[in-house]
């Protein structure tokens, strides 16, 4: 009989993938580039760093791959949470793009105590979450992230006890979806330089992150060189369009 996990995760229009969800993308399995969207907070969307790590995993991938950055500052995943991030059109953005590859970090804001008073909701919150990617035909590749370690006391009311919390949370949330887990938290552990903030990430730990996900999704280790690209400077008001 075929396991549950090899039902649910299909990558491309021609070909149903039947693997262990943790397995390295196939990319002779897609004609097309393979669209990566990435969910997530404020360490998504770059604060902190110089250049966002969804922008570095492109140019790790390369031209075969089109990731895109669906990062919103200050949002949770829990629907109850004080920025729910279903409420955000970019997640309705994020599923218009009919992602091969759906890689889901959020949490670190729901360690927030006014948040994580709803806790017992986090499990159900997230699989709706990953059921808003998988209804789509095909059904791209899903992964969970564990929220990247915070150092410390934290910092803006987030907590690492609240990080630890949702691990086990998220193995549940993987194993009754066909997810796969990626370890931001082990990613940045005991790397409290590359937090200078206590909760974002620097240049460096950006990096970090992208190297992560590079090798899940490749298997392999990134070796090549990654050109960091300043943001481009802000428009002044009377240039603004």
């Amino acid at each position: 009989m075929r396991s549950i996990m090899a039902l649910i995760v299909v990558v491309s229009v021609a070909h149903v993938w039947a693997g262990d969800a943790n397995d390295p993308i196939n990319t002779e399995s897609y004609k097309e580039k393979i669209k990566v969207a990435c969910v997530g907070d404020s360490i998504t969307a770059g604060v902190g760093s110089k250049m966002p790590w969804p922008k570095m995993l492109q140019q790790m991938l390369g031209d075969k791959w089109d990731v895109k950055n669906y990062g919103i500052s200050a949002r949770t995943l829990l629907k109850k949470g004080d920025h729910p991030y279903d409420k955000e059109k970019m997640f309705q953005d994020a599923q218009n793009l009919k992602p091969d590859v759906v890689v889901i970090m959020l949490g670190t804001n729901d360690t927030k105590p006014q948040n994580w008073k709803f806790k017992d909701e986090f499990i159900a919150d997230y699989k709706d979450m990953i059921g808003h990617f998988t209804k789509a035909d095909p059904k791209p590749r899903t992964f969970a992230c564990y929220a990247p370690f915070v150092p410390g006391k934290g910092n803006f009311g987030i907590v690492e006890s609240g990080v630890l919390e949702q691990m086990p949370m998220i193995d549940t949330i993987a194993k009754e979806t066909g997810s796969g887990i990626i370890d931001m938290h082990a990613a940045l552990k005991d790397k409290d330089a590359m937090l200078p903030d206590r909760v974002h990430p620097n240049t460096d730990g950006a990096t970090e992150l992208a190297k992560t996900v590079f090798k899940k999704l490749t298997g392999k280790d990134f070796t090549g060189e990654l050109k960091i690209e300043a943001p481009a400077p802000k428009k002044k008001k009377d240039e603004a369009k």
